[in-house]
């Protein structure tokens, strides 16, 4: 919030030395009180450099200042009202200066409001800036009685002021709180892209475009990748037999444990379709992979799920594919290999897997 406040603000540093060198010197008004305006000039000088100079140390505050530096924004922004507020109320009570007043008293009511506007992401901030703007003018003209019509006018337009920075602060955090919602939604839309609806395992189009990253990768870096397709065996018999709903509850089961055999964080684990499953290895020789296919077959075969009653037991048959990439080679060789190797399991028995290696 912080730095959302300092962006907001920044205009304003430039503008109050502006308005007031113009309020000083239209009317001449500086030659005829200079002890009064030097002092005013001076002190908006000094807490706008103050305010700029502290602007651009921000950058370089560490997080854990972050406390430290909004109190000294808070505070600064705080004696900058004030010391315009003051310096105000000496016009509105001096003698003659008719001109010099109604041009003060409008640059101070354009300013009040842009800086209640302004800070409107801190309530608190943009209350008190507006009260040390007219506070001090409202009670010095009602003590002196001194135009009280224009005290109280100046008092409603406060009490209008903080009605507005009220509202403009609800809507700026449901603004705020609807663009988070809307973002974190828009995260969770993207990773539901990305996953399968059923086994939550990463889906054929992310598993397409992360491999085809990976590939080139490997290819620039000659480094091994390694590919584990599966094909659960009879899976046709068991929708057939129990209903596509135990062959869904089957189908998650088996994603659970290839979840739990590949899971570094590099692994990338899909369902590539139907009962079909895919795993990529980045940087992994063949013999480890084929040693963690040989797990999950073992695993698959020795699992039974229970649904409604009935035991549901099947195999699983995998074909592995270890790959060097060339620089001109395709990433759907390596696809293509890891078939044929499943395609070796499911025509020699089923329950089995088998391997493909390509080396430069």
């Amino acid at each position: 919030m912080i730095q959302d406040l300092k962006k907001r603000s920044a205009v304003g540093i430039v503008f109050y030395i502006i308005t007031l060198w113009v309020i000083l010197f239209s009317y001449r008004y500086f030659d005829r009180h200079p002890e009064f305006s030097g002092i005013f000039l001076y002190l908006m000088i000094g807490i706008c450099l103050v305010r700029f100079l502290h602007l651009l140390a921000g950058r370089w505050v560490p997080n854990k200042f972050e406390k430290i530096d909004y109190g000294i924004f808070f505070f600064s922004i705080g004696l900058t009202a004030l010391i315009w507020g003051i310096g105000h109320t000496m016009f509105m009570i001096q003698e003659g200066e008719s001109d010099t007043k109604l041009l003060m008293l409008v640059c101070t009511t354009g300013l009040c409001s842009g800086g209640a506007v302004a800070y409107i992401p801190d309530i608190r901030l943009s209350v008190l800036f507006s009260f040390l703007m007219f506070a001090p003018s409202i009670s010095t003209l009602i003590f002196y009685h001194i135009n009280i019509s224009l005290a109280v006018v100046t008092f409603f337009y406060l009490i209008y002021l903080w009605l507005i920075a009220h509202r403009g602060n609800r809507e700026y955090w449901g603004s705020l709180k609807n663009e988070y919602l809307l973002k974190e939604k828009s995260i969770e839309l993207e990773k539901m892209s990305r996953v399968d609806g059923l086994t939550g395992l990463y889906n054929r189009r992310h598993f397409d475009e992360v491999f085809t990253f990976e590939w080139y990768k490997s290819a620039r870096n000659q480094t091994a990748l390694s590919l584990v397709l599966c094909d659960i065996d009879h899976f046709k018999k068991i929708n057939d037999k129990h209903g596509h709903l135990a062959g869904d509850e089957y189908l998650k089961a088996v994603a659970r444990m290839i979840r739990y055999l590949f899971k570094r964080k590099i692994d990338i684990t899909a369902r590539f379709g139907g009962e079909e499953f895919i795993i990529l290895l980045v940087d992994e020789q063949c013999k480890n992979a084929c040693e963690l296919a040989e797990m999950l077959r073992a695993m698959v075969q020795v699992f039974s799920l229970e649904y409604e009653g009935i035991a549901i037991r099947t195999t699983i048959s995998l074909g592995v594919s270890t790959y060097i990439p060339k620089p001109n080679d395709k990433p759907e060789v390596m696809i293509l290999e890891a078939d044929k190797a499943l395609y070796q399991s499911k025509t020699t028995g089923r329950n089995k897997v088998s391997q493909n290696i390509k080396k430069p």
